[in-house]
């Protein structure tokens, strides 16, 4: 399918101003705002019952906002849903299926639902099935797959009508670690082509491969964004730094040396060293801690920090907002670079 009539460019993929979505006293969604730019991948974060399903159904034009507005594509979803449904591609956490429907079948009546007709109808539907390696799977009952499988129709369903923008709604949930590496190899792909992608999810390392950017939400509100570094080593993280240190030698000479050193502590003794904690992330300071060590006469075979877990960054942020810690950056609402494929809406 060609590009759509009602795509710009010149806009950016999504508009997010001041949304909010209130179910009775509960505010779901209180006052998010962002920007997605158009060919980026950007991660949804946050905890169950954070917001992020809320505002990508409103996204979707599947739910309307109490106040605020979304656009997609340069349309309002509340007054222009019909052109939104025809640049979006929706993948939600979980979907029905039709007793006694054949993969074929059940893409076939959603292309048929979407306008597609004769010649062009079945060789959409074979490049989907193609894409997402659903041919083998052609005469399998749509209701007796995997969850793996389950998720790659849902995925082929939302690329029937090559959507510009993806809303992937926690498309890993469930899946083994073989399924979650193709879904993985899937969005990659789609990404290399171009779309914009919003996804969700709550393995936060997959996220941080996949994506340009997150965005965390947390009780309705947009709290951070930025890359996954940012999270790992920028103003949110601890301003410490664990290293993984190992020398010839008994463990012990090092730990003793680790006692006295300035702000060093010790984590724990390993099998050839230890875990240190050095109370800054100063470059310079680091690399003054090894120059001791060698100075002192350790014979240091390993020296490297180790990377703080996005999932451990995300942890501690959220405490923070609990503890009232926590002041959401000046940039929080800024514009998000990112790449979104439109949900295909029957």
């Amino acid at each position: 399918m060609s590009t759509p009539a009602d795509f710009d460019a010149d806009q950016p993929a999504i508009v997010v101003e001041n949304l909010q979505r209130s179910f009775g006293s509960l505010k779901a969604v209180d006052g998010v705002s962002f920007t997605i730019n158009h060919g980026s991948v950007v991660g949804f974060v946050g905890a169950n019952g954070a917001g992020k399903t809320t505002t990508m159904r409103i996204m979707a034009t599947l739910d309307q906002p109490t106040a605020g507005s979304v656009k997609v594509g340069g349309h309002n979803v509340v007054h222009y849903p019909e052109k939104v449904r025809r640049l979006l591609g929706w993948m939600p956490d979980s979907f029905g299926t039709y007793d006694h429907m054949t993969v074929l079948e059940y893409l076939d009546f959603y292309a048929r639902a979407l306008g597609y007709q004769g010649a062009e109808r079945v060789q959409r539907i074979e490049e989907v099935m193609n894409f997402t390696d659903l041919t083998p799977l052609a005469d399998r009952l749509s209701n007796k797959m995997s969850k793996g499988q389950t998720q790659r129709l849902c995925l082929g369903r939302a690329l029937l009508h090559d959507p510009k923008i993806l809303i992937l709604d926690e498309p890993a949930a469930g899946l083994d670690p073989k399924a979650r590496v193709e879904l993985k190899q899937l969005i990659r792909i789609l990404a290399e082509e171009g779309k914009t992608i919003l996804i969700s999810s709550h393995i936060l390392s997959e996220l941080g491969e996949m994506c340009d950017s997150l965005l965390f939400i947390d009780k309705g509100r947009i709290v951070h964004h930025g890359d996954a570094d940012s999270m790992t080593r920028g103003s949110l993280a601890s301003a410490e730094t664990l290293l993984n240190v190992q020398v010839i030698g008994p463990p012990a000479k090092l730990i003793e040396w680790a006692l006295t050193a300035p702000l060093m502590e010790v984590v724990e003794e390993t099998k050839r060293g230890a875990k240190l904690r050095l109370k800054s992330v100063d470059e310079a300071v680091i690399a003054g801690a090894l120059k001791r060590m060698i100075a002192d006469g350790l014979l240091v075979t390993d020296f490297h920090r180790e990377e703080r877990r996005l999932e451990d960054a995300f942890i501690d942020l959220l405490g923070q907002i609990d503890k009232g810690t926590f002041k959401s950056e000046a940039t929080a609402n800024e514009s998000l670079s990112a790449n979104s494929t439109p949900p295909p809406l029957p």
